[in-house]
Parts: structure tokens; C-alpha cells; sequence
């Protein structure tokens, strides 16, 4: 709220000076609508970051459900890790137990806020652990339908934002906010978030390709709070419009605060993980 405030403050200000000077007439109503949409989304964003901050370190079991276009199914099970940054973006890892011929593969993501995420994947196959390139982000992740992107934290800085209104998710009123990345090499030229009004949680985010095209949809629910403020997904599913396949995410036994450090989340020591 202070920056909005103090943005509106400031543009009072420039207003009346470009009285004094007879210029007003160079910024019409639609220009400070549009600035004030975008102060409106950036507060958002920023309020929604920061009711996440000071969780430290956490821990879950995840599902991961592929379904094809004809609807068959094949399920891994993997270990989640997340250990927050402060300043920066959070470091997660995740680890997958089945089936067999995934057992063993893990992710490392060091998310950043302004500089290009770092992500390596051990493939026990190869015996070997592979850097993604940051120019291979849009790739999709474990042949699921969210890309490597999508598995990083969503710092602030990553985007510029603005407020489009409110809507109604599954009768939840719901902020709409679009997002347009700021970073390069992203696979989407914008994103829309529909963030919960009253518990500032993302309830649907729609994807945009490169060409501006609807590419999928992502729903987010089942929510649960926990150490009475942080609230965490039980259950993520992403639709991609294209292709007509579809990725569930399940969550259960989240556990806070266990004491993860740095030293946990070393690329050197992803071939040694069990």
C-alpha cells in the first residue's frame, strides 16, 4: 500500500506542475488508468510474496500424474524440498522414488529474483548430472506439462504486472492480474493470475505461448494452512490446451522448519542422494 500511496502522491505533483506549465493536456485520463492498473498489480504481487515470507525450510511427498490426450494415465512419486532465500529466490529440489525406471532422477532449482535461475537434473541412467540451459526453460519437465519455468519460485522481479479487476474462481472473488515476464528466454509472452482476494493465494494461472496463443491452464486447490499462516496446495493441475494432455500434482505430509541448510541442496551431491 505505501507505494501505491506514495505513487499517486507523487503523481499529484507532476499533475500540478504541468498546470503551472500548460502541459497538462499531454496525459490524458486513459494514461493515469493505466498507470494506476499497473501500481494496483504490482502491490498485489507484492502482498502475495510477501504472507509467504520467513516459512524457512519445508518438506512434502508429491504426486505426479501424466494423463495423454485419451486419458491413460502413468504415475511417479517423488520427495519435495524447499529452503527459502531470503533476498532471493527460494532453492528446491525434488527427488523420485517411482516407478522404477525414474527412481533416483532428481531436480535442483536455485531460483533467483533478478539474475537466470540455475536448474541441473541428475539422471541416474546417465549416471551423470546435466545443467538446463537457461535458454531451455519453455522445455517441459519429466515429460510432465509443466516446464522447467513452472517449478521455480515466482519472484516479484520476474515480471511486470496489471490489475485487470475482479472475477469470480469457483465462487471465490479473485484479483485478476496479467503478468508479463521481464526475464529472457521465457516461454510465454504473458501469464493471468487469479489470486484469491481475501487469503492472496493463486487459484488459476492461464499461459500464453510465444505467438500469443492460449497454451494451458493452471488450477490450484485444496488448500491447508499451516503453522497458522502459510498456506500450501494439496493438489495442481495443469491442462494444455494443444496438445489436449494434463499433469496432477498431489501434496501430503508437509513438514516446516526442519533445519534444511545450504549443504542440502549442493548440485555436487545429487548423484548421492537416496
Amino acid at each position: 500500500m505505501t507505494l501505491l500511496i506514495s505513487n499517486h502522491r507523487a503523481m499529484r505533483q507532476l499533475v500540478l506542475a504541468m498546470a503551472i506549465t500548460g502541459t497538462t493536456a499531454l496525459y490524458s485520463t486513459s494514461t493515469w488508468a493505466d498507470q494506476a492498473a499497473k501500481d494496483r498489480g504490482l502491490e498485489i504481487a507484492v502482498a502475495v510474496q510477501a504472507q509467504d515470507d520467513g516459512f524457512g525450510d519445508s518438506e512434502s511427498a508429491m504426486t505426479m500424474t501424466l494423463i495423454n490426450r485419451s486419458g491413460k494415465e502413468s504415475v511417479r512419486r517423488m520427495r519435495s524440498r524447499i529452503l527459502e532465500v531470503p533476498g532471493d529466490g527460494d532453492k528446491s529440489l525434488s527427488i523420485f522414488d517411482q516407478p522404477a525406471d525414474v527412481k533416483g532422477t532428481a531436480s535442483l532449482t536455485y531460483s533467483h529474483a533478478t539474475e537466470a535461475d540455475e536448474q541441473w537434473l541428475f539422471l541416474p541412467a546417465l549416471k551423470r548430472v546435466k545443467r538446463i540451459s537457461s535458454k531451455n526453460k519453455s522445455g517441459p519437465f519429466m515429460g510432465s506439462e509443466f516446464a522447467f519455468e513452472d517449478i521455480s519460485s515466482q519472484e516479484v522481479e520476474k515480471y511486470s504486472y496489471t490489475y485487470l479487476g475482479d472475477e469470480t474462481v469457483d465462487g471465490i472473488t479473485a484479483h485478476k492480474i496479467e503478468a508479463i515476464p521481464t526475464y529472457k528466454h521465457s516461454g510465454y509472452t504473458r501469464l493471468i493470475n487469479y489470486i484469491d482476494a481475501t487469503r492472496l493465494i493463486p487459484l488459476k494461472v492461464e499461459y500464453f505461448d510465444r505467438k500469443n496463443s492460449a497454451l494451458k491452464t493452471l488450477s490450484v486447490s485444496e488448500y491447508e494452512q499451516h503453522l497458522g499462516k502459510y498456506w500450501r496446495a494439496g493438489k495442481m493441475e495443469m491442462e494444455n490446451h494443444q496438445t489436449g494432455k494434463r499433469t496432477i500434482l498431489t501434496w501430503s505430509d508437509y513438514k516446516f522448519q526442519s533445519g534444511l541448510t545450504d549443504k542440502d541442496f549442493s548440485s555436487n551431491s545429487l548423484k548421492r542422494l537416496r
